[in-house]
């Protein structure tokens, strides 16, 4: 039998805490008021890991995601914890790292993705939810509710009551949808990246119109359709890319649906954002590739093989870690989500129990 997403997360987190048995000792968090730089050439980036300031008031619960707005404030949403409904689990952030206003509390325990789209004149926030929630919503700004959907039962793909009382389980017939892709008319596709590993696509109005892919280790099937994209890059005809978590790679397909093209070379990657002709690829095992317009790598930054075996071997202990004082500085440890902001500017939320946003300041 196949295993479940909860399983190979479980494993993942377990792998974390018993892998690479001759890892370096424990490294330290680097102490500088020196600029931190990391990338190369046309790709550099200051690191301001405590870009983002919570008041005192809140406090993280595994980061998630990350989006921004064309004001250029940042919202970023966590997981959050299922028995505390009284707290929000979507915080939003000024251009200098200050806290702006926090909303979202029914996210709480399963928030996930995250994504700002304009139409027309307003702009919108679209959120998943898994975990209990297995849920879609869209949100104004402010965080009102505009609707909420559950399981496209039309699809055929899922059992009953599951888009009216779902239950907290995972398995190929469950929904847990992770993320979202929108097309220049709205419409977008939806990654039922936990659930049925398809790919759902619906019109701007929110109809379900087909869905695409099926478990599998082939081309145009998954394992884990984690994070999505709509792949407009300039020289390029627009496609949707497909990040295949747990088979380590991207896929491509047509607007329809049809594979075009499997890219190999991955970890756990674990989500995508353009921006121009390059596209960011957070990978779950402690890097960020940056791809070019042609699909090559540019450069993999925070790459570090010693620091990933730290993470392997000590993953437990550094992602529960509540001052983050081994966290190594221009390092990553699971990087979850990233996103560009209009300025080439990288924001990077990881998979960490205390919540870690860090800002890469674009600096050539």
């Amino acid at each position: 039998m196949k295993p479940s997403p909860a399983l190979n997360r479980r494993r993942f987190i377990a792998t974390t805490a018993l892998a690479a048995l001759a890892a370096p000792s424990v490294l330290t968090a680097q102490k500088s008021d020196k600029q931190l730089v990391i990338g190369e050439g046309e790709h550099r980036y200051e690191v301001l890991h405590n870009w983002a300031q919570l008041p005192d008031k809140y406090t993280w619960q595994t980061t998630h995601n990350v989006a921004v707005d064309k004001e250029g404030l940042l919202y970023v949403i966590h997981e959050g914890r299922e028995n505390l409904k009284d707290h929000p689990s979507i915080f939003v952030f000024d251009q200098q790292g200050k806290f702006v206003r926090a909303f979202g509390n029914q996210f709480q325990g399963g928030g996930h993705g995250l994504e700002v789209v304009t139409e027309g004149k307003e702009q919108f926030l679209y959120v998943t939810g898994y975990q209990q929630l297995k849920n879609f919503a869209k949100l104004t700004l402010k965080g009102e509710v505009v609707w909420e959907k559950r399981a496209p039962m039309e699809s055929k793909l899922y059992p009953a009551n599951e888009d009216t009382a779902p239950k907290k389980r995972w398995g190929r017939d469950a929904f847990m949808p992770t993320n979202f892709a929108f097309l220049p008319d709205g419409g977008f596709f939806l990654a039922d990246g936990y659930g049925s590993f398809r790919i759902h696509r619906y019109d701007k109005d929110g109809n379900w119109k087909f869905a695409f892919g099926e478990p599998g280790k082939g081309d145009g099937q998954f394992d884990t359709s984690h994070g999505i994209c709509f792949d407009n890059r300039p020289g390029r005809e627009p496609s949707i890319a497909v990040c295949d978590r747990a088979n380590a790679r991207l896929q491509w397909f047509t607007l329809e649906g049809k594979h075009l093209k499997t890219l190999d070379g991955f970890m756990l990657p674990a989500n995508l954002d353009t921006h121009k002709g390059v596209m960011l690829v957070p990978d779950l095992k402690a890097r960020i590739t940056l791809l070019g317009k042609d699909d090559k790598v540019i450069t993999h930054l925070g790459e570090d093989p010693l620091w990933r075996e730290q993470v392997l071997k000590d993953g437990m202990k550094l992602r529960g870690s509540r001052t983050g004082s081994e966290w190594v500085s221009g390092k990553f440890l699971h990087p979850h989500d990233a996103c560009f902001d209009p300025a080439g500017n990288i924001f990077v939320a990881e998979w960490v129990h205390t919540g870690r946003v860090t800002k890469l300041r674009k600096v050539s």
